[in-house]
């Protein structure tokens, strides 16, 4: 297991202030499969208008950020080095719980096929214990 710190994970992939939303990520060595952290804090530019006085993360930010954790999971094997991954899809995708401020928002991602240039990948977003939202997404790598 490989662990990216966020010094790593801005080598890894281009996303950055305000828009790169992952903490950490784990990778696994023997497949494309990994866990990404992100600690919601309440300082998040987007919790001053969703919504004031009652802030919940964004559903498509919990997406973004479980597409970075996977971004960093492809982009960090050797064949896929220096590349760019690009979202292209998402599918069946189910929220099942609220993310708010405190929170500790775990990913879990593993890259299920990829083929000339365009993947998929399965996640899911916990809270502790508790499953927050899960889907699935595609993406295209660039050359």
């Amino acid at each position: 297991m490989k662990v990216y710190g966020i010094k790593d994970i801005i080598e890894v992939i281009p996303h950055r202030y305000p828009f790169l939303f992952i903490d950490r990520v784990e990778v696994s060595e023997e497949a494309l499969k990994g866990t990404g952290y992100k600690n919601v804090t309440v300082n998040e530019n987007y919790f001053t208008g969703h919504f004031p006085n009652n802030p919940v993360m964004p559903g498509v930010i919990i997406i973004e950020t479980m597409a970075q954790a996977g971004a960093v999971i492809l982009l960090s094997q050797e064949q896929f080095k220096g590349k760019t991954a690009y979202f292209a899809g998402i599918n069946k995708f189910r929220f099942k719980r609220k993310v708010v401020p405190g929170d500790c928002l775990r990913i879990e991602v593993e890259i299920t096929r990829v083929r000339g240039g365009i993947g998929i990948g399965e996640g899911k977003a916990f809270v502790g214990e508790e499953l927050a939202a899960e889907g699935e997404f595609m993406f295209a790598i660039e050359n």
